[in-house]
């Protein structure tokens, strides 16, 4: 189950992301000649929050381990856990949203 602070921290980690530069809007395309220059990378943006939901993965197993030696609380593991999901969930979400973007294109008549 999901609460509204799992989600917060997921949406934390994917600002993050934002604060790179990576999601920066530049100051100005200079017309369609210069429209790819200085635009983010597309495949970097995607790329980095692969990266960011696989590292909470990462996390959550650490914390599991950590409580199986002693080390840690259970509340932790469940808490990263339950960070895991929810960033696992927004990047699904984004997934979806950009399929859709994808298929109303196809449907464009040309």
């Amino acid at each position: 189950m999901t609460t509204s602070s799992f989600a917060a921290g997921a949406y934390a980690s994917m600002q993050g992301l934002g604060s790179s530069g990576l999601m920066k809007k530049p100051a100005s395309t200079g017309g369609l000649a210069g429209a790819g220059a200085g635009l983010p990378d597309f495949s970097a943006l995607v790329g980095k929050a692969l990266e960011s939901t696989a590292q909470s993965a990462r996390l959550a197993d650490v914390q599991a381990a950590n409580v199986a030696a002693g080390r840690s609380d259970v509340v932790d593991v469940v808490t990263a856990v339950a960070e895991s999901e929810a960033a696992i969930e927004t990047l699904v979400a984004v997934r979806d949203r950009v399929i859709a973007a994808y298929e109303e294109i196809m449907r464009m008549p040309v």
